[in-house]
């Protein structure tokens, strides 16, 4: 079995000396299909670029050679999380706070593992949301994904950064 973690803990450092974050690492199929997914951003906040993509791709390449953790052959594959995007991290939840979001978790909470809501923030060690009629905390160790919901609201909200970048 391929440890997708501890290839995040060998890439990481470089590629946030380089100015981007690595979002998840994670490893699919085997044989002939295997592929390694390494969602990457740039620390600036500014979107990705091909250019970006090629350049993580080029480092990851050179330190997976270097250090040789998977023994067999795999497909590497760069990729940005894009505007509906997968909600990771601690901080994803406040940073993306006020846009609407997609919860699913490890074991119920009042009896339902899907929630849909915007986010308010997290409070303690719980991604607090608000359904509308009701506010849920929902615990972040339970968390198994989350993703931004594609709206108008959050298209405009990324758009001014977008165009800004390719002027």
């Amino acid at each position: 079995m391929i440890d997708a973690k501890g290839i995040e803990a060998l890439i990481a450092p470089s590629l946030e000396a380089m100015g981007y974050r690595v979002l998840r690492a994670v490893f699919t199929g085997g044989g002939r299909r295997a592929t390694l997914q390494v969602m990457t951003e740039r620390a600036d906040g500014a979107a990705m670029s091909v250019d970006d993509c090629s350049l993580v791709s080029q480092t990851v390449s050179a330190l997976l050679d270097v250090a040789d953790p998977i023994a067999e052959s795999y497909m590497l594959e760069v990729t940005s999380p894009g505007i509906d995007r997968p909600l990771v991290r601690r901080d994803d939840y406040e940073r993306f706070a006020g846009f609407e979001a997609k919860v699913e978790l490890t074991r119920p909470v009042d009896g339902r593992r899907r929630f849909r809501g915007r986010l308010v923030g997290v409070d303690g060690d719980a991604v607090k949301l608000n359904l509308g009629a009701e506010a849920v905390r929902l615990p972040l160790a339970q968390i198994a994904r989350a993703k931004l919901i594609l709206t108008d609201e959050l298209i405009a909200a990324t758009a001014p950064r977008a165009r800004h970048e390719a002027i």
